[in-house]
């Protein structure tokens, strides 16, 4: 098979780039690959069904990695330019409560995939399933992409294959270790955007336990970076967005993260210094493991108890030392995991690390292979959780697709 652009990947940037090489040079004949029965999987999963398609508020802070997305974000479209002006698609600030996103007014993400695919169709962009890519040969003026026996031939190709993130939506990572054997630099690759593992041992007795508050990523005793949110506990992970906004540091601290949990952020240390001594006083003939029965869920109070005054809990709150409510404040206010591991990739949101922003220009075309763009996950950057991958999504791959099409404009076949 030949066409004039191949684009491998049919999700979210995949798609908006076949969108973007063909509003650009309508002449080309323009073929999405995908490895999968259908196009968009990962759409339809993102955001819970609901499609968290951008946020409001974009910042470098909420990106991360060595390609500037923020600066790509802002030279093109916005998200109402592109999804409710182009696309057709109505969109509303916030869902569940969740301000600062961006959603279908639906609320369903298969309104923006079939928006993005009546485009398509509209365009005539052919699109090719169940088709996996297994190698990539650069030639003069042109790229072979071997499938199986089989082979596609194009002028210009586009990768939008993702990372390794969630392979049962068809980003296994292959692709990357294609681009690796040709010549392309990678940063360390590790989840991005899911739980962190920690001891099960010191989880033990917080499973289920959800809990708001400030989570702190720390390593030698720096503060790296400070979230709020829920932090949910698992048998052996601790999640919830405030953790998942934290995981991206794992691959760089790799054995010398921890989280610091503070679980009463709004009340500093001197105010619950007084509130417990004051209990001591009030609720002395009550056994320790009330101590805490106003502030948190059973579960919760219990373990901080335990953790801090190691002795039976059936003791009476009037024999609590000084000493022993002091590291009862210090437990509630920094509270200490170590990072052993982040969760697998089938529970991960995105991947971090991917292509080296030194293998590409400007305009997203490889600095090795003159006609070869990249967009998506697959570069080296990964955003936080609150629909900023999907943002740098839709962003790289108008940029990648429109300076594909302006490459072949004029050219002759």
């Amino acid at each position: 098979m030949i066409t004039d652009i191949a684009v491998i990947g049919g999700g979210a940037s995949g798609l908006t780039a076949a969108i973007s090489a063909k509003e650009t040079c309508g002449n080309a004949s323009v073929t999405v690959i995908e490895r999968l029965p259908r196009v968009g999987k990962k759409i339809i999963a993102s955001g819970n069904g609901k499609c968290n398609l951008s946020n409001l508020v974009i910042k470098k802070e909420n990106y991360h990695g060595t390609v500037n997305a923020v600066d790509i974000i802002r030279r093109m479209p916005d998200y109402k330019q592109f999804f409710t002006d182009y696309l057709g698609v109505l969109c509303v600030n916030g869902s569940e409560g969740r301000e600062g996103g961006i959603y279908p007014r639906s609320n369903s993400s298969a309104t923006v995939l079939n928006a993005l695919r009546l485009r398509l169709d509209m365009l005539g962009v052919s699109i090719i399933c169940d088709c996996g890519i297994i190698d990539i040969k650069p030639e003069k003026n042109r790229f072979r992409l071997i499938h199986k026996n089989e082979e596609i031939i194009c002028r210009r190709l586009i990768v939008a294959t993702g990372g390794y993130a969630s392979p049962s939506f068809g980003t296994d990572g292959s692709v990357m270790r294609i681009l690796r054997d040709i010549g392309y630099r990678t940063e360390k690759i590790c989840p991005a955007v899911a739980p962190l593992r920690v001891n099960p041992e010191s989880l033990k007795g917080l499973k289920g336990v959800r809990v708001k508050g400030c989570v702190s990523a720390v390593s030698g005793g720096k503060i790296l970076r400070t979230e709020y949110g829920e932090m949910q506990f698992n048998e052996n992970n601790i999640s919830g967005i405030c953790v998942f906004n934290l995981a991206y540091l794992f691959g760089k601290y790799e054995g010398r993260l921890r989280l610091r949990a503070d679980f009463l952020p709004d009340i500093d240390i001197s105010e619950l210094s007084d509130y417990l001594f004051r209990i001591r006083k009030q609720h002395g003939n009550m056994p320790l493991e009330e101590l805490l029965t106003g502030i948190f869920v059973k579960n919760l109070a219990v373990y901080i108890t335990r953790k801090s005054v190691q002795r039976p809990l059936d003791n009476k709150i009037s024999s609590l030392k000084n000493s022993e409510i002091l590291c009862v404040v210090n437990n509630i206010k920094s509270l200490e995991f170590e990072v052993s591991g982040c969760a697998s990739w089938q529970n991960a949101q995105t991947t971090m690390g991917g292509i080296h922003s030194s293998c590409v220009d400007e305009n997203l075309q490889s600095r090795i292979h003159k006609g070869m763009y990249f967009c998506g996950e697959i570069l080296d950057t990964a955003g936080d959780c609150g629909g900023y991958n999907l943002q740098w999504a839709w962003s790289s791959g108008m940029l990648a697709g429109g300076s594909c099409g302006k490459s072949l404009r004029g050219v002759k076949k």
